[in-house]
């Protein structure tokens, strides 16, 4: 199998004659409603804009290139991103030939080491990985060839030459990060026999006789890759990369949004809450102390953080992934028997709860199931990341391969900037 590079090169002329007979086949057919209710409400649900990389069915979850993700949760980070850019599993000489890559990518520039050693002791990890990557963007390809003049079809080029620059150094960077807030010592070199999650792995400078810990973070990187266009970090990716502006400004801006509480805070929230249940009990608690005390939370107006999606109808398949995984790995480890404990106890409540809620006239609870941060965090604590301020960076490191991916094959198509019609209140209340 050829490179990366070399097989999206010749999967560039498919999609583009793909796209084009879509739109002039089905440009003029409508593809979805908004109501009044959507438009105040974030447009959940608003079909708007186009994602092949991957789905979220609500009653199957993550899909990625038509593979559920259980399907691939073997997949390698960097294979996984071969996939999403490209559509294909690559062979294991594209794989090896990815790695190498990325490795040859993986220097990370003193200057960045400088700047993120001066900033002030109590500086956010997310700050701190978002500040280096915008710093990094004086080595933008794209922005190079811009600037001396290109052609549009040509866009996609340069646009994956940094997105694979911010893939060999996310890991370094990432790592680095951790190490320098948290007093762990000097960031640790890349090692280029090793594969891109080991490489993170090992970065982070945790002990790991057993290699565990490393399977942990592939697993991870892959199942936090992607998850359709339309998430607040990928969204916000696209958006800034729709106006040309350079991938690691595009990446950067995506993953400022992924900081906020309400996109990618929820793991930490979720053990933070397992660790106080455990507390509370003197240890893993029992089933029926379990029952009780989430119908006690619940009657109280809190929720049981981790159970409930936006889209999703059944256990998210990261959560059933990484279950697996922690029976696997560490089934006597009392934060993960108690987040199994909390799985086989929380959806049955919620359906006795919602019953509740319908008889008293209120709505019924949509989903009952947990989500992936409901286990991710117990799995990361077992193996001493304990630092929860530090869990939304590995999500970034992660996410980045949906957004990149995503951003190169939008140039590949010339995707026309984002510009959505915003209405006026006044406007609704005389039309609506």
């Amino acid at each position: 199998m050829a490179t990366l590079q070399e097989r999206f090169a010749e999967l560039v002329p498919v999609i583009r004659k793909e796209v084009g007979g879509v739109l002039k086949e089905l440009g003029d057919k409508k593809i979805s409603d908004v109501t009044v209710k959507q438009a105040y409400g974030g447009m959940r649900g608003v079909k708007g804009m186009i994602c092949d990389t991957s789905v979220v069915e609500p009653d199957k979850g993550l899909i990625i290139r038509g593979y559920p993700l259980l399907d691939i949760k073997d997949l390698w980070p960097e294979e996984t991103f071969y996939l999403l850019l490209t559509g294909e599993k690559p062979d294991k000489e594209a794989t090896e030939a990815l790695q190498l890559d990325l490795a040859k990518r993986s220097h990370v520039p003193d200057y960045v080491w400088d700047v993120l050693t001066s900033m002030p002791a109590d500086s956010h990890p997310m700050c701190m990985l978002n500040t280096a990557i915008l710093v990094m963007e004086r080595e933008s390809v794209f922005r190079s060839w811009y600037d001396k003049g290109m052609t549009k079809d040509k866009y996609w080029i340069p646009t994956l030459e940094d997105a694979l620059r911010l893939l060999g150094v996310l890991p370094g960077i990432a790592a680095g990060v951790y190490r320098i807030r948290y007093g762990k010592g000097d960031p640790i070199p890349y090692m280029t026999n090793l594969d891109w999650g080991a490489n993170y792995a090992r970065m982070l400078g945790l002990p790991d006789p057993t290699g565990d810990f490393a399977k942990l973070m592939r697993l991870y990187l892959t199942f936090h890759s992607d998850h359709e266009g339309g998430n607040v970090s990928a969204n916000t990716c696209h958006t800034v990369g729709s106006a040309l502006s350079d991938a690691f400004y595009a990446v950067s801006a995506g993953l400022n949004g992924l900081a906020g509480p309400l996109h990618g805070l929820a793991n930490q929230e979720c053990l933070n809450w397992i660790l106080e249940v455990m507390d509370k009990f003197g240890g893993v608690p029992s089933e029926e102390a379990l029952h009780d005390f989430a119908f006690e939370t619940l009657r109280s107006g809190k929720v049981v953080p981790g159970y409930g999606h936006a889209v999703l109808r059944v256990t998210d398949p990261r959560f059933a992934g990484f279950n697996e995984f922690g029976h696997k790995y560490l089934p006597d480890d009392p934060v993960f028997m108690t987040v199994d404990r909390v799985f086989k106890v929380v959806p049955q409540v919620l359906k006795e709860f919602s019953e509740e809620r319908v008889k008293a006239g209120k709505n019924p609870i949509a989903n009952p199931w947990p989500n992936v941060d409901a286990g991710s965090g117990a799995l990361l604590y077992h193996y001493g990341l304990t630092e929860f301020a530090y869990y939304t960076v590995l999500f970034s490191v992660s996410r980045a391969m949906g957004m990149l991916s995503q951003l190169v094959i939008n140039r590949a198509l010339g995707t026309a900037i984002t510009r959505p019609k915003s209405v006026s209140t006044k406007w609704i209340k005389e039309n609506a």
